[in-house]
């Protein structure tokens, strides 16, 4: 009797294609002969996750980064008392993860949640746009069907990591539903390496380590799926690289000595490696403008490039102005902290630190360019007829201050 084919989706987070050539350039080259750069998309975690998903650029589906200004729609505005909490204690990182925990449990969000370095007096000036779990049913903004939505619409049976749990873990689970030979499609999601990278940077022997692990694990589990399944397609990938911290840049304070008013002239978001911005008033359009041309370690976005990066959104949900920086330099203090990582992600795309990877021993699988290539390749393995967006949720918009 034949057996049936299984395709297996290996996330690695930042398993770069520079990180991959720097450590292991023959890791799993046996099992995964095909290999090559994978372009990635401007942002974090919050802007590739979706666009793996999906198959759209972050215009489409409507995710880019975790805040944006929106007063009208904020959730936070209950929480105006953590604004009164002493400095030394908001600053801690333990009083901010409690925090986070316990406003994502009374807003009921089910998505990834924290509250980061936002200034605890500034929140009720931003929504957060992950309300909902991204591998759930109907979790993206807007309503575009994730790859496990047409799944579900289809009914291919299938397993994903729980995000939420560790990496052994994840692996067990995925062992176990592939010795019990029901599912037609895998996806495995292995984060810990974006950790190792963040705190030692590209260069530390950790990254090797961990390396190997994965590669023994891989290992196994094809062995384990190539008892039950035949034939066993892998297709292994990464949302981003990594870059190396070489500089430090406190754009924070550099706007601040303009004399603005935050939340009445201006609101800012400052991510790792860039700031948006959106003005309230004229003379803070004129004055941040040559703030920012007068700092040599980042840019401003035209455009052109946010249109070309897919982050072109009509409405500016998530700045009017983009401030990028130089590939290594981050921005500290920023909303995302006040210690500087090792390693960073999240700047120009086109950078060769920035580049994803990607392995398969697909015969027939077509090469992808950029992230939003994954989705088609996703949908081959298991014959998937593409769902329309109105299918699941007839009648999504953007994300809003409510639960969608």
């Amino acid at each position: 009797m034949s057996r049936s084919a299984l395709g297996i989706f290996i996330f690695i987070d930042a398993f770069g294609w520079k990180v991959l050539h720097k450590h292991r350039p023959d890791f799993l080259g046996d099992l995964l002969p095909t290999r090559m750069p994978l372009g990635t998309v401007l942002g974090y975690s919050a802007t590739c996750v979706p666009t793996i998903l999906t198959g759209k650029r972050p215009r489409e589906h409507g995710h880019m980064s975790f805040f944006r200004y929106d007063p009208e729609c904020s959730p936070f505005a209950r929480y105006r008392w953590m604004r009164l909490l002493p400095k030394v204690v908001a600053e801690r990182g333990r009083v901010r993860r409690m925090l986070s925990r316990f406003v994502k449990q009374s807003l009921g969000y089910t998505g990834y949640f924290q509250l980061y370095n936002v200034p605890f007096g500034d929140l009720p000036l931003f929504d957060y746009t992950e309300k909902m779990d991204l591998f759930a049913a109907g979790g993206i903004n807007g309503g575009c069907p994730t790859i496990f939505d047409a799944l579900r619409e289809q009914g291919i049976p299938f397993h994903v990591s729980d995000w939420r749990r560790d990496e052994p873990d994840n692996l067990g689970a995925l062992e176990t539903a592939v010795r019990e030979g029901t599912i037609r499609f895998a996806f495995l999601y292995l984060a810990a390496l974006d950790g190792v990278l963040h705190a030692h940077g590209t260069d530390s022997p950790r990254v090797t380590d961990k390396m190997n692990w994965y590669e023994s694990q891989i290992r196994h589990i094809i062995e384990v799926a190539s008892g039950v399944y035949e034939p066993v397609h892998v297709h292994l990938f990464s949302d981003h690289g990594m870059t190396d911290t070489v500089d430090t840049c406190d754009l924070m304070a550099r706007i601040k000595a303009l004399g603005l008013d935050f939340g009445t002239d201006y609101a800012a978001v400052y991510d790792s490696t860039m700031a948006r911005f959106w003005f309230l008033s004229e003379r803070a359009r004129d004055r941040i403008l040559g703030a920012l041309q007068k700092e040599p370690r980042g840019r401003i976005l035209s455009d052109e490039e946010l249109g070309e990066f897919g982050c072109d959104f009509e409405d500016r949900r998530y700045g009017e102005l983009f401030f990028l920086m130089k590939p290594g330099v981050l921005i500290n203090p920023s909303f995302m902290g006040i210690t500087p990582l090792s390693g960073m992600h999240g700047f120009d795309p086109l950078d060769i630190d920035s580049v994803a990877s990607y392995l398969t021993n697909a015969p027939s699988a077509v090469a992808p360019k950029r992230l939003d290539d994954l989705y088609a390749i996703m949908a081959s393995e298991v014959g998937l007829t593409v769902v329309d967006p109105t299918a699941i949720n007839p009648t999504a918009t953007h994300a809003t201050g409510d639960r969608r």
